[in-house]
């Protein structure tokens, strides 16, 4: 554990993260460096991502009078053996903390466990809620994604849904199979069929849809794993002109936000994802200041959240300011 010394508790205006209040840097004094990697398997230009790095740009520029400088990096692809070169190279930084999304432990494991051997505090973000304590990670910042596909389940049966389909981008994606292997779980423990889709080509993953549609017509809910997932099934729908079959996705967008309004998506499932970038990076910062950990340790749940009928306007408004 690597304590970073000689900033004591000052007078002034200080910052409040949880209880604990970190002090106010003066001219007078020049902080020791604090250089935080942050790793995930999501590329900022993703409208999920991009908020994640919003998060981590607005806590780097928070936590910079503490000496505190960020750095992001994603492969280009969901690509597992990409991932962990670049944190493999952000280990060789030898940076004062590091962030990572663990979607594959599995693949992953080995590179972020040289990173503790090496004495870097590690906290994962988003994805690895069940495998972090394994890796010998600090905490973890994020949504439990089984109990969240749980829920989506039990929103569904309540609705009347009873055969359903779960539309998965990331096969292997141990978050993303969790989600879906919860979603069956809270229907009532009836099996969800996985139709893997490529994103990439969202005119091919509406087609994909339609054909598991057509193949079973008593199909009557359909599950996405996030906003760009639920586009290509809302063209599917429209395609077929259903519409009987419920939709429901996780996390937000504009225009899942509009859908939902509209009444052609029944709820989403938000995950704060902004706040899944900012915490890791201040408690981090905490972290090197006082050796302390936020918790003790234990996971910071941002999720899951519900939006629906019954809040979509509220959320609608708070929407674009908030994020």
């Amino acid at each position: 554990m690597r304590i970073r010394k000689g900033i004591g508790l000052l007078a002034g205006t200080s910052l409040v993260i949880g209880a604990t209040l970190l002090p106010s840097i003066t001219a007078a004094q020049e902080p020791e460096p604090i250089n935080i990697e942050v790793v995930t398997h999501g590329q900022a230009s993703d409208p999920f991502w991009s908020i994640f790095v919003n998060g981590v740009n607005a806590a780097g520029a928070d936590m910079a009078p503490h000496g505190v400088t960020v750095n992001y990096s994603a492969p280009q692809t969901f690509d597992m053996n990409a991932m962990a070169q670049l944190i493999t190279a952000a280990v060789g930084k030898d940076p004062q903390g590091l962030v990572v999304s663990l979607p594959d432990a599995t693949a992953l494991g080995p590179a972020i466990e040289s990173a503790v051997a090496a004495g870097i505090p590690v906290i994962s973000a988003n994805s690895g809620s069940d495998v972090f304590k394994d890796l010998g990670i600090l905490t973890h910042v994020g949504q439990d994604e089984f109990p969240a596909g749980v829920g989506a389940g039990e929103k569904m049966a309540a609705a009347g849904v009873t055969n359903t389909i779960c539309i998965n981008q990331e096969v292997g994606n141990q978050a993303l199979d969790a989600r879906c292997a919860g979603f069956a779980e809270g229907l009532g423990g009836v099996p969800s069929t996985v139709v893997q889709v490529d994103l990439n080509d969202q005119a091919g993953a509406a087609n994909q849809i339609v054909a598991a549609l057509q193949a079973d017509a008593t199909i009557d809910g359909i599950l996405a794993l996030g906003p760009t997932g639920a586009a290509p099934a809302l063209a599917a729908l429209e395609q077929l002109g259903n519409t009987n079959v419920k939709l429901a996705t996780f996390d937000l967008s504009a225009d899942v936000l509009d859908a939902i309004k509209a009444g052609t998506v029944l709820f989403a499932i938000d995950q704060q994802q902004f706040l899944q970038g900012y915490l890791p990076v201040t408690f981090l910062t905490y972290y090197n200041l006082y050796g302390l950990m936020p918790g003790g340790g234990a996971p910071v749940f941002t999720g899951p959240g519900f939006v629906d009928s019954t809040n979509v306007d509220q959320v609608i408004e708070k929407y674009g300011s908030a994020r």
